[in-house]
């Protein structure tokens, strides 16, 4: 990937702007995309606009006042050879009395609204009109920024990206040729991306914004490969590291199962099942066992638990509150200290007493089940012979979190 420091058209300042949108590097410039379009492509007069619509229109400024009733407002009124109008900014700077006053020529861009004296526009964009300005030819993008960075300047950058040599085809000649031919409006993913960021004003502008032109199925269809892609290579990668096998319980998890009051359902049985065959396995196992409150998730997770304890290592259960650990740990000690199971308690807010008793009876594994927060992956707890994690509520976790 070619950072943006590398090439000599991009300043210090718009690099330092481009990372605070977390933009580092050519290629996630260009696909920094755009969340509407405004059509500049054609001036409207006066006379032919209509209320709730958006339009252009160029004129000469004729009147421009700050009022201070009802409330502090600066009010402008632009005439084309069709008639006024008004242009109302309730917050503005000095800056923008100076840009709209009497006899300077603006083009002015914005939602035409009814008001006292007719057709208005309040905050629209305004720019100074002088013998070289032209109509743009494309709609005009609208691009996700920070404070200080404006549209000028990103569209700016975007352009300067583009004119790059970075829009090469993202698929194999081979496959994209397959696909063009079986799909005519496949479009390349360089024509793809120039289309999105300058789009001809003949386009369909709701298709753009609805993300349901060739352009944007192109970019999503690449979206999805990549992460099919990523996720075969983690699978693969996953496949390649050792892992502890766990026999099949055949004491505790039964021993389990009568004490309880109710029986599985064939969904939890059959999940259970599954999780029970993947820990067989000599590499490990990375599953989502997803299901709505009160499904009955926590139940097979502490059949997994005891199969991975009955072969002798030990169980992390971690969840992201210390209310919501709690309850865990309650629940856990309800099922299983009848089979006598040692379960360990461990959170960033108990005494220092009991959390040293916890972390002892980890690291000499007297402690078979660990219920706690983000507590449990810190440096001071150190395992004696872990062999299954399992997080409650995964997606509450930062990422740094789940990497550790």
């Amino acid at each position: 990937m070619t950072n943006l420091s590398e090439i000599k058209a991009f300043s210090k300042p718009l690099v330092a702007n481009l990372n605070k949108l977390g933009i580092s590097n050519l290629q996630a410039l260009l696909l920094h995309l755009p969340l509407r379009y405004i059509d500049e492509t054609h001036l409207t007069a006066v006379r032919d606009l209509r209320v709730g619509e958006a339009a252009q229109v160029e004129g000469e400024i004729v009147h421009a006042e700050v009022t201070y009733k009802p409330r502090k407002a600066l009010i402008a009124r632009l005439e084309d050879a069709s008639g006024q109008l008004t242009l109302r900014f309730l917050n503005f700077y000095p800056s923008q009395i100076a840009t709209l006053k009497v006899g300077a020529k603006l083009r002015v861009y914005g939602e035409v609204r009814s008001g006292f004296y007719g057709y208005e526009m309040v905050h629209p964009t305004c720019k100074a009109v002088g013998e070289k300005t032209f109509v743009a030819e494309t709609l005009t993008p609208v691009y996700p920024t920070v404070a200080g960075f404006t549209q000028g300047s990103l569209r700016k950058a975007i352009a300067i990206a583009l004119a790059q040599n970075g829009l090469n085809e993202t698929l194999p000649a081979s496959v994209y040729q397959q696909v063009h031919l079986e799909n005519s409006s496949f479009p390349s993913f360089a024509a793809s991306l120039k289309a999105l960021h300058n789009p001809p004003p003949d386009v369909d502008l709701s298709g753009l914004e609805n993300k349901t032109t060739p352009e944007w199925r192109r970019l999503a269809f690449d979206e999805l490969l990549a992460q099919q892609l990523s996720m075969r290579k983690h699978y693969a990668r996953r496949r390649s590291v050792d892992a502890p096998q766990f026999t099949p319980s055949k004491q505790l998890v039964s021993a389990l199962l009568k004490s309880l009051p109710f029986a599985l359902t064939q969904a939890q049985q059959k999940v259970a099942l599954e999780i029970e065959h993947d820990l067989t396995q000599p590499h490990p196992m990375q599953r989502l066992l997803q299901g709505d409150v009160g499904s009955g998730k926590t139940i097979v997770a502490c059949m997994a638990a005891l199969q991975s304890i009955e072969s002798s290592w030990q169980v992390a259960l971690m969840a992201p509150t210390e209310i919501l650990a709690e309850q865990h740990y309650r629940k856990m000690m309800v099922w299983l200290t009848p089979l006598n199971i040692s379960i360990a308690w461990l959170t960033g807010s108990q005494p220092k007493k009991d959390r040293d008793a916890a972390l002892q009876s980890i690291a000499d594994g007297s402690a078979q089940l660990i219920v706690g927060t983000h507590a449990l992956f810190q440096e001071a707890v150190q395992f004696k012979k872990l062999g299954l994690a399992i997080i409650d509520e995964q997606h509450r976790f930062g990422v740094q979190q789940r990497l550790a």
